[in-house]
Protein backbone atom coordinates (compact mmCIF):
# COMPACT_ATOMS: atom_id res chain seq x y z
CA UNK A 1 0.00 0.00 0.00
CA UNK A 2 1.40 3.36 -0.98
CA UNK A 3 1.89 5.90 1.73
CA UNK A 4 1.62 10.34 1.04
CA UNK A 5 4.02 11.49 -1.60
CA UNK A 6 7.48 10.71 -0.47
CA UNK A 7 6.61 9.04 2.53
CA UNK A 8 5.89 5.12 3.18
CA UNK A 9 2.92 3.87 3.84
CA UNK A 10 4.04 2.81 7.22
CA UNK A 11 5.38 5.05 10.03
CA UNK A 12 8.69 4.74 10.46
CA UNK A 13 8.00 4.77 14.46
CA UNK A 14 6.25 6.29 17.30
CA UNK A 15 6.58 9.24 19.59
CA UNK A 16 8.56 7.69 22.91
CA UNK A 17 9.34 10.65 24.63
CA UNK A 18 10.24 14.53 24.24
CA UNK A 19 13.94 14.56 25.57
CA UNK A 20 14.86 17.81 26.88
CA UNK A 21 18.50 19.53 28.63
CA UNK A 22 18.26 21.13 31.87
CA UNK A 23 20.35 21.54 34.39
CA UNK A 24 18.36 19.80 37.45
CA UNK A 25 16.13 16.86 35.89
CA UNK A 26 14.13 16.60 39.36
CA UNK A 27 13.26 20.32 39.07
CA UNK A 28 11.98 20.32 35.39
CA UNK A 29 10.43 17.24 36.28
CA UNK A 30 8.12 18.57 39.33
CA UNK A 31 7.34 21.57 37.35
CA UNK A 32 6.05 19.89 34.42
CA UNK A 33 4.43 17.26 36.96
CA UNK A 34 2.03 19.99 37.54
CA UNK A 35 1.69 22.04 35.10
CA UNK A 36 0.20 18.78 33.06
CA UNK A 37 -1.57 17.10 36.27
CA UNK A 38 0.65 13.89 35.28
CA UNK A 39 2.64 12.25 37.62
CA UNK A 40 6.93 11.61 37.63
CA UNK A 41 6.98 7.95 36.30
CA UNK A 42 10.90 7.72 36.33
CA UNK A 43 13.49 9.77 37.92
CA UNK A 44 17.16 8.19 38.34
CA UNK A 45 18.80 11.59 39.03
CA UNK A 46 19.69 12.20 36.12
CA UNK A 47 16.96 11.08 33.96
CA UNK A 48 13.07 12.16 34.70
CA UNK A 49 10.12 10.92 33.22
CA UNK A 50 6.60 12.37 33.33
CA UNK A 51 4.13 10.62 31.61
CA UNK A 52 0.59 9.22 32.42
CA UNK A 53 2.20 5.84 34.02
CA UNK A 54 4.93 3.81 33.12
CA UNK A 55 3.90 2.55 29.54
CA UNK A 56 2.67 6.01 28.15
CA UNK A 57 4.68 8.12 26.34
CA UNK A 58 5.79 11.74 27.91
CA UNK A 59 8.30 14.43 28.53
CA UNK A 60 12.15 13.94 29.77
CA UNK A 61 14.23 15.33 31.41
CA UNK A 62 18.02 14.73 31.24
CA UNK A 63 21.15 16.52 32.96
CA UNK A 64 22.77 18.66 30.90
CA UNK A 65 25.16 20.10 33.51
CA UNK A 66 26.55 23.17 30.65
CA UNK A 67 23.28 23.64 29.50
CA UNK A 68 22.30 27.31 28.27
CA UNK A 69 18.99 28.81 28.91
CA UNK A 70 17.38 30.73 26.05
CA UNK A 71 17.78 33.92 25.59
CA UNK A 72 14.23 33.84 23.45
CA UNK A 73 13.41 36.26 21.71
CA UNK A 74 17.12 37.22 21.67
CA UNK A 75 18.56 34.44 19.09
CA UNK A 76 21.96 34.30 20.87
CA UNK A 77 20.55 31.00 22.63
CA UNK A 78 17.88 29.59 20.24
CA UNK A 79 14.30 28.28 21.63
CA UNK A 80 15.71 24.63 21.53
CA UNK A 81 12.41 23.73 21.85
CA UNK A 82 9.04 24.60 23.22
CA UNK A 83 6.17 22.83 24.43
CA UNK A 84 2.43 24.29 23.34
CA UNK A 85 0.22 23.74 26.57
CA UNK A 86 -3.21 23.67 26.03
CA UNK A 87 -5.18 25.57 28.39
CA UNK A 88 -9.45 25.99 29.06
CA UNK A 89 -8.99 29.48 30.91
CA UNK A 90 -5.20 31.67 29.85
CA UNK A 91 -5.63 33.92 32.92
CA UNK A 92 -6.20 31.08 35.40
CA UNK A 93 -3.18 29.14 33.70
CA UNK A 94 -1.22 31.83 33.81
CA UNK A 95 -1.38 32.68 37.40
CA UNK A 96 -1.30 28.69 37.86
CA UNK A 97 2.61 28.29 36.16
CA UNK A 98 3.81 31.40 37.36
CA UNK A 99 2.81 30.59 41.31
CA UNK A 100 4.53 27.14 39.94
CA UNK A 101 8.08 28.91 39.73
CA UNK A 102 7.94 29.71 35.57
CA UNK A 103 8.46 33.62 34.71
CA UNK A 104 6.95 35.58 31.70
CA UNK A 105 8.50 36.00 28.49
CA UNK A 106 8.21 38.65 25.87
CA UNK A 107 5.16 37.64 23.75
CA UNK A 108 1.43 36.77 24.18
CA UNK A 109 1.00 34.17 26.90
CA UNK A 110 4.72 32.85 26.93
CA UNK A 111 6.94 31.57 29.61
CA UNK A 112 10.16 30.19 30.51
CA UNK A 113 10.39 26.83 32.90
CA UNK A 114 12.82 27.04 35.46
CA UNK A 115 15.46 25.86 33.39
CA UNK A 116 14.54 28.70 30.89
CA UNK A 117 12.87 26.59 28.32
CA UNK A 118 10.41 28.88 26.52
CA UNK A 119 6.63 27.41 26.28
CA UNK A 120 3.43 29.09 25.49
CA UNK A 121 -0.15 28.79 27.18
CA UNK A 122 -2.70 28.17 24.24
CA UNK A 123 -6.44 28.22 24.23
CA UNK A 124 -7.74 24.77 24.32
CA UNK A 125 -8.75 23.56 20.63
CA UNK A 126 -12.57 23.33 20.36
CA UNK A 127 -11.61 18.99 19.37
CA UNK A 128 -10.21 18.43 22.72
CA UNK A 129 -11.63 17.41 25.83
CA UNK A 130 -11.63 20.17 28.13
CA UNK A 131 -8.66 20.30 30.46
CA UNK A 132 -11.01 19.60 33.90
CA UNK A 133 -12.77 16.59 32.40
CA UNK A 134 -11.84 13.23 32.70
CA UNK A 135 -10.09 11.56 29.07
CA UNK A 136 -6.94 10.45 27.28
CA UNK A 137 -4.07 11.89 29.22
CA UNK A 138 -1.08 10.83 27.06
Amino acid sequence: MAGRKGRPAMPVGRLHHLIVDCPEPAVEGQFWSAVLDQPVTYDDGDFVVVSADTTTSGVAFQRAPDHRASTWPDPAVPQQMHLDVMVDDLAVAAEAVLALGARPLPGDHVFADPAGHPFCLIPRPSWATPIGRAGPRG
